[in-house]
């Protein structure tokens, strides 16, 4: 993987966040806290900015679990204002009008996006941003929901793998049940992100930046880390599969 200066990275996110409320012309953000260490580290990184002041925490769970007291710890240990919206009334109702039952993949596509309503609808009441949490493991793998938890006017961590979020995590003072935490998109229960997505995060990020990155041919990326070229090509199938989640809608040119 690549070296970064830690404390120079959380810096530039620092003023980034800074430069980007201030350009707006706003009255400070609002992030969904989760409980996993994205959102986490996204908070730290804003009240550093901005001050707790200016950083409302959403934490929506459809389940009542142990995230939702790992994000009420996050809010509560940077002092920020937090709101707990509980999302499966609001789930449930758009899924007894569907005519249908869901499957799993489909439901859970429901609450990312409704979060993202959520968000938004405070973020406007409040003359805020939102603030999203995606992180660059994600974003090129295609490992969010589209017009869910992939909508935010800005994503700090979205050019950080998730691997140095880990890092970055560790120097903010993240609470350490968080950094050691399985990830998750609670979704549903048991669900875990790498469960998910078929590869621990770390092999993902070392074959991530060699095929994105450093642009190295598969079979080179396969005998520099002693895996199989499958795997590599699995990594492959995810980012192309995934790149209309990347970008804003298109058509034809006349």
């Amino acid at each position: 993987m690549r070296r970064l200066d830690y404390r120079k990275v959380i810096s530039v996110i620092e003023d980034f966040i800074r430069e980007k409320v201030s350009d707006a012309g706003i009255d400070g953000i609002v992030i969904g806290i989760s409980g996993g260490i994205d959102s986490a580290t996204t908070a730290y990184l804003a009240v550093n900015s901005l001050g707790k002041e200016k950083v409302l925490g959403l934490i929506m769970p459809y389940y009542h679990n142990q995230d939702v007291e790992d994000a009420k710890l996050v809010c509560e240990s940077l002092g920020i204002e937090h709101r707990v919206v509980g999302i499966k009334p609001i789930v449930d109702s758009f899924v007894t009008r569907l005519g249908f039952q869901p499957d799993k993949r489909s439901l859970g596509n429901i609450m990312a996006r409704t979060r993202m309503v959520l968000l938004y609808t405070h973020a406007n009441q409040l003359n805020r941003l939102v603030l999203g949490t995606s992180n660059r493991s994600e974003f090129l793998t295609g490992y969010f929901t589209k017009w869910g938890d992939g909508a935010s006017d800005y994503a700090p961590l979205i050019n950080l793998y998730k691997t140095e979020v880990w890092e970055i995590a560790k120097l903010l003072g993240v609470p350490g049940r968080i950094i050691e935490k399985k990830p998750t998109a609670g979704l549903w229960e048991g669900q875990t992100d790498e469960d998910e997505l078929g590869i621990s995060y770390r092999l993902l990020d070392e074959i991530l930046w060699r095929l994105v990155d450093l642009k190295v041919p598969r079979d080179k990326v396969a005998e520099e880390l002693g895996i199989s070229v499958d795997k590599v090509e699995y990594v492959e199938g995810l980012v192309k599969q995934s790149e209309h989640k990347r970008r804003l809608p298109s058509g034809p040119v006349f």
